[in-house]
């Protein structure tokens, strides 16, 4: 295969800045030299490529559309390039930087003190420390107003007793933000790695985001002192507009998998040859499928651009933002799965990273807010009426 020069059907470039451009060129450069050729072998081992990190810190990739304390204060339209070109390598690198700026550093940066923003901020943004974002619990995912996670205040410590699931970056975190009911409410405590009572584990036998690093939190007498509290954040409205800031990545992530998937069945097309010995692209119903993927590829482009603009102009909403993931994911599914019905046997072979792709968005369909879950977040906006219970 040819090395990538993208999807841009309807000229959408045009539309983005020198800045912007050169932004995504210096992501896609490292996509194609240095990701690509890992992430095979690591989606065979289940690995993630650590060696990356310091490189995505060098780059400004973490904690990329934050300011201050090192960050690159990236606009959010750079921000998404950058995702988009880390998921059409894989989606758990976009998975871990997204985890890492949209779910560490941005609650540090919003409700973390200055002592926590001067520690934690510089450590994070240049890889050097590694964060993770506890709030899915064993019997809590769509619904984490029912969280089990306890934190009781101590004198000057509090005593965490819980447990997390599903958390990517688990056993690498250097500090774990872990959300817990308190008196007071639900609030967010840096736990970490080493404090007592504080265990994490790898959930094994992944048949996706093999590249990506999940696992369980577990607290049992876990004390902090009352400085680990983040100060303001207090309530769910905390966690879930981190969850916003992570799928608005996601949103713009998965436009990457998909465009890798639409490229590598339509140069596969080409060069296939069957019947009389012409290629499978001369006929109808292969370019039926082609050009269903350009055109919701490029509708999806659209959508996330529009996203980032309002974004920073500061007039995105969570209910924007779950249509953008909605819409998207789906849409980076289907193509991955014509893709791989375009390379008939060949699409399930590791030669070719379609079905590492179709099996990462499963999962990407999933965290972050289900289908199901946004459809009721737009409907509410839609109607004015909440229906979750």
């Amino acid at each position: 295969m040819s090395r990538f020069s993208g999807v841009d059907y309807l000229q959408i470039d045009s539309l983005l800045s020198e800045e912007e451009l050169l932004v995504r060129q210096t992501a896609r450069q490292l996509v194609e030299d240095r990701a690509i050729p890992l992430v095979r072998d690591c989606f065979r081992d289940a690995r993630f490529p650590k060696e990356l990190i310091p490189e995505f810190g060098r780059l400004g990739f973490l904690g990329a559309n934050l300011e201050g304390y090192g960050c690159a204060g990236m606009s959010n339209i750079e921000y998404g390039l950058v995702m988009q070109e880390l998921e059409r390598a894989d989606s758990g690198l976009r998975s871990f930087a997204s985890v890492q700026g949209g779910l560490v550093m941005y609650p540090i940066l919003t409700y973390g003190s200055e002592e926590q923003k001067e520690r934690w901020l510089p450590k994070l943004q240049s890889g050097e420390a590694i964060g993770c974002f506890g709030l899915t619990e064993p019997g809590f995912g769509s619904n984490p107003a029912g969280m089990l996670t306890r934190a009781k205040k101590e004198g000057n410590c509090w005593n965490l007793n819980g447990e997390k699931t599903w958390i990517t970056n688990g056993t690498l975190a250097d500090v774990s933000i872990v959300w817990a009911r308190t008196d007071e409410g639900i609030r967010g405590f840096l736990v970490e790695k080493g404090t007592p009572g504080f265990t994490s584990s790898d959930i094994h036998g992944k048949l996706s985001m093999r590249v990506s690093v999940t696992s369980s939190l577990a607290m049992t007498d876990c004390r902090v002192p009352a400085s680990a509290m983040l100060p303001g954040a207090q309530g769910l409205k905390g966690p879930l507009a981190c969850l916003s800031q992570a799928r608005f990545g996601i949103g713009w992530g998965v436009l990457g998998a998909a465009m890798d998937c639409f490229e590598t069945a339509r140069q596969y097309s080409i060069l296939r040859k069957q019947f009389d010995d012409r290629p499978i692209a001369s006929h109808q119903l292969v370019q039926e499928k082609l050009a269903w993927m350009v055109t919701e590829i490029t509708k999806g482009q659209l959508l996330a651009l529009h996203a980032g603009r309002l974004k920073d102009q500061g007039k995105l909403e969570p209910a924007h933002i779950s249509m953008l993931k909605l819409n998207n994911v789906s849409m980076a599914l289907e193509c991955a799965r014509l893709s791989r019905d375009l390379l008939g046997a060949n699409g399930i072979m590791d030669e070719y990273p379609i079905m590492r792709h179709m099996c990462n968005l499963e999962t990407v369909k999933t965290y972050e807010g289900t289908e199901h879950i946004h459809k009721l977040v737009i409907g509410e906006r839609v109607t004015g009426i909440a229906a979750y219970k």
